[in-house]
């Protein structure tokens, strides 16, 4: 309580100016799993990518991102560890928030795709273990984060194999693949939509307090997803498109299939934006909630009206100012992209998000969508994957959980010698 009492603006100000830090990281890290497949091939500019993103993903954490946190995320600490120790949990969320932020500046920096929720769970696990002992860790709970390094890449990657194969059979091993493209978009335009709006109603809107039940959620999905797939009909007979498709017939195949991958960007963008920006704030909010009631802990705390939009801008500074870095590596290192194999990756990652968010696997997007893309990779073969930068990819998911623990230590001794 002293420590509230003496330093407890200090502190919020503090912690702020860390909240920031980590939304920064979040915004140059994570939004390579929007944009990266996009710039790769070649449907945006880098800059276009920024500015698109930054009005999706700033649109998600702003309006999306809820009025309460976790303040323990993923459950990973029991909720009573900190009971009767409010100075610990304070110290001890300003430096997992100033250690998960070190770690993806570093890894942006370097241009490693890495878990942001893994980052900020590996530092919480690490101030636990040496304020309050490796008993206050549900390790149990680990187990399916490492599955989670295995699972979810290897469901995308499959996923993502069917879609390409199945765009390859289709549409472009036809005599006709421009035909074929205009009579098989719709198609892939419903199923599109209908994935995106479930996931942005389950996952991107789930704060907003819509309470939508299955059906209701189903119902919508599919009554948007049969829009969509009339208006592409629409489109891609007119002739407006078909006066953009006066070159060489495979550029017009791409044309129809970048239209959908801008939408599938843009949505999955909002849909991150609005989850994501809740490991930057979590713990941000933690801390306020308990200096403002008084060393009082919530397992989940209301938020300050100033914490979100903190979080929002944080993620959009990071994003222009960083975000170029690991967009390069998504988009580029792994295999070369065109539309169509870019809307291979980015649809099984949103499939791939939904599947998680009906079994309730816990799940990385980056991941994910790393996976997704070494699916398209394989099924052009071996040789079109570049293994130095997947192994340095994969490197970084697995020291992603202890490189956390150790900042947040280093950060914690910091910090304990300073307010304490």
């Amino acid at each position: 309580m002293e420590l509230i009492n003496q330093y407890g603006t200090v502190i919020i100000v503090l912690s702020a100016i860390l909240g920031f830090i980590m939304a920064f990281g979040i915004g140059a890290n994570d939004v390579s799993n929007a944009m990266g497949t996009s710039v790769g091939s070649g449907v945006l500019t880098a800059k276009k990518a920024i500015y698109l993103a930054l009005v999706f993903e700033f649109a998600g954490a702003y309006l999306a991102g809820g009025e309460v946190a976790q303040t323990i995320k993923s459950g990973i600490i029991r909720a009573d560890a900190f009971t009767g120790h409010p100075d610990v949990f304070i110290l001890g969320m300003m430096s997992a928030l100033a250690a998960a932020g070190a770690w993806l500046l570093i890894a942006s920096k370097m241009g490693w795709p890495v878990s942001t929720t893994h980052s900020i769970i590996g530092a919480i696990i690490g101030f636990a273990c040496v304020t309050l002992g490796t008993e206050s860790v549900r390790w149990g709970a680990l187990g399916g984060i490492v599955g989670s390094w295995f699972l979810t890449p290897f469901i995308a990657g499959i996923v993502s194999f069917i879609i390409f194969t199945s765009t390859q059979k289709l549409i472009f091993d036809t005599e006709q693949p421009l035909k074929n493209a205009q009579k098989y978009a719709p198609f892939y335009m419903a199923l599109t939509v209908f994935i995106i709006a479930y996931v942005t109603l389950v996952k991107g809107l789930k704060h907003v307090g819509l309470n939508l039940s299955g059906t209701e959620t189903l119902s919508i999905a599919a009554v948007l997803s049969i829009i969509g797939a009339i208006g592409c009909r629409f489109y891609i007979h007119s002739e407006h498109f078909i006066k953009t498709l006066q070159s060489t017939k495979f550029s017009g195949v791409e044309k129809v299939f970048s239209l959908l991958m801008l939408i599938t960007a843009c949505s999955m963008a909002f849909a991150h934006g609005s989850n994501d920006v809740a490991n930057a704030v979590g713990p941000l909010a933690g801390v306020v909630s308990t200096i403002e009631h008084a060393g009082l802990i919530e397992s989940k705390a209301v938020m300050a009206p100033w914490i979100l939009p903190l979080g929002a801008m944080g993620i959009a500074v990071g994003l222009a100012v960083m975000g170029y870095k690991v967009m390069g590596t998504i988009g580029t290192g792994i295999t070369d992209l065109t539309p169509s194999r870019g809307f291979s990756s980015e649809f099984s990652c949103a499939i791939t998000v939904v599947i998680a968010s009906g079994t309730g696997l816990p799940i990385s997007t980056t991941q994910t969508l790393v996976g997704a893309i070494l699916g398209v990779g394989f099924a052009r073969g071996i040789a079109a994957l570049n293994l130095t930068v997947i192994r340095n990819i994969i490197a970084s998911w697995v020291i992603t959980l202890p490189a956390g623990a150790l900042f947040s230590i280093i950060f914690y001794f910091i910090f304990n010698a300073i307010f304490r």
